[in-house]
């Protein structure tokens, strides 16, 4: 635990390297566990092997922590936000993948990713001060209380399998981050899941049939599920419309990446914006979600989860989370170990993602409150308004999206993307815009948006 206060005026900040190797072990297999159920969610919803996914999450990690200079504490895991695209490319078939064409729905997803690298080269031509005058506290905030409260509704349908089990998660987590000392307040996570994961053992709620059967060492790699399978001798129609489908979901997941690097800002206390450079971050996740889904995995993004796994623990190095990736490639060449994880009680995953979302939306909150937000003008109240309310009303609608069609092609666009595009939108055109964004100047936000009084034309 380190005495030196951070740029939020905290102590209780922990360096990793003073733990010692075995916690420092037990902190990486933590942030796992945090991002497994979520991130083997995806491929189980799309039919994408689960394997391969948790291989691409870990190199997709470091490859994410080399272009970033290894200085952002994030993890990579599976995309929710591409769901839709692979329903329309490649729906299920009666629970079973449609093998024949996920290949063409990465294509898409590859080519989502190139978006990420335009804006990163915009960025570094131009500054991120372009860019981020349109992401003030105003936006950026309400986006990351409504990432953690769409992620929610997931949270509480896993709970509704076993309160018992997810009560369990839920209290082993709190009494550990709050009570807890030394290693216990550290690692509450990994405690909660363990805990619960037992006590569903020891009530015979758990099938282990999937684990006996099976192996213990398997390639995460299938050729005949990647992208380059169908490149040259695939239907080249339908490459086009995979890419003219999928490509313009990358704009709302753009946004959620800067959502996401602010709260991990926030949450840290550094301006990760301006060093190492949200042109940097952006092609670290657009570069991972092109190599993963070249090779049949989901789309990368930067997870929530990790994010409030570090909130809660206040270890902030990235070795961390580096160590995290390497038991992910490690695991993704056991087919059993994915099988123990895989069985893991639902509702265990369901408590402990209850709390990680509520860190999530808490981040948000302090990013609105410690940039004095005021919300006696009419515009913000607006704006945080429309954010919110869109981003969950869509999300919790019967569709879950708003769907239409340019010319033969359905686009679907996320609760929260449609949130994030109107909230930014309107804070461009409303008149009163009273933050201006300082690069060189990091706040407890990550980003300092200096508040600018009119009368005497000078900054508070």
């Amino acid at each position: 635990m380190s005495d030196k206060p951070n740029a939020l005026g905290k102590s209780d900040i922990y360096d990793a390297r003073s733990l010692g190797a075995p916690r420092v072990i037990i902190l990486g297999l933590q942030h796992m566990f945090a991002m497994f159920g979520a991130t083997i969610l995806v491929p189980m919803l799309t039919g994408l092997d689960v394997s391969t996914t948790l291989l691409f999450a870990g190199l997709g990690t470091l490859l994410f922590h080399l272009l970033t200079k290894g200085n952002v504490p994030a993890f990579l895991g599976s995309s929710f936000a591409f769901l839709g695209g692979y329903e329309a490319i490649a729906p299920m078939i009666d629970g079973q993948p449609n093998k024949e064409l996920l290949p063409y729905a990465c294509f898409g997803v590859a080519c989502s990713g190139l978006l990420y690298l335009l804006l990163a080269l915009l960025i570094k031509l131009f500054g991120s001060s372009k860019v981020m005058k349109f992401f003030p506290p105003i936006v950026t905030g309400p986006i990351i209380i409504a990432i953690g409260l769409t992620l929610s509704s997931s949270a509480i349908n896993n709970c509704n399998e076993d309160w018992l089990i997810a009560v369990v998660a839920i209290l082993l987590v709190i009494v550990c981050n709050i009570w807890g000392k030394g290693m216990i307040k550290i690692v509450p996570i990994i405690i909660g899941v363990m805990g619960s994961y037992l006590l569903a053992v020891v009530l015979g709620r758990v099938d282990f049939t999937a684990v006996k059967e099976a192996a213990w060492v398997g390639l995460p790699i299938h050729w005949d599920a990647t992208v380059f399978s169908v490149l040259g001798k695939g239907d080249a129609s339908l490459l086009i419309t995979s890419m003219i489908t999928i490509m313009p979901i990358a704009l709302a997941t753009m946004v959620e990446h800067i959502g996401d690097i602010s709260a991990i800002s926030s949450t840290v206390g550094r301006n990760y914006i301006k060093d190492p450079g949200l042109h940097r971050t952006l092609l670290g996740d657009g570069l991972a979600t092109i190599l993963a889904s070249l090779f049949g995995a989901p789309a990368n993004t930067t997870y929530g989860e990790n994010t409030g796994v570090l909130s809660l623990t206040r270890v902030f190095d990235p070795l961390v989370i580096r160590l995290a990736a390497c038991f992910a490639i490690l695991f993704s060449f056991s087919p059993k170990f994915a099988a123990v994880i895989g069985c893991m009680p639902t509702a265990t995953v369901g408590g402990v993602s209850l709390v990680l979302y509520g860190m999530i939306s808490a981040v948000g909150v302090r990013t609105i409150v410690e940039t004095r937000v005021d919300f006696g003008k009419t515009r913000n109240v607006l704006i945080a308004a429309l954010i919110l309310v869109l981003s969950l009303g869509i999300a919790n609608s019967s569709a879950g999206a708003i769907s239409f069609t340019v010319g033969s092609v359905t686009i679907s666009l996320s609760g929260l993307a449609v949130g994030a595009l109107v909230g930014i939108l309107l804070n461009a055109v409303l008149p009163g815009k009273d933050y201006v964004f300082d690069a060189e100047a990091p706040s407890e936000t990550g980003v300092d948006f200096s508040v600018r009084n009119k009368e005497k034309n000078v900054k508070k």
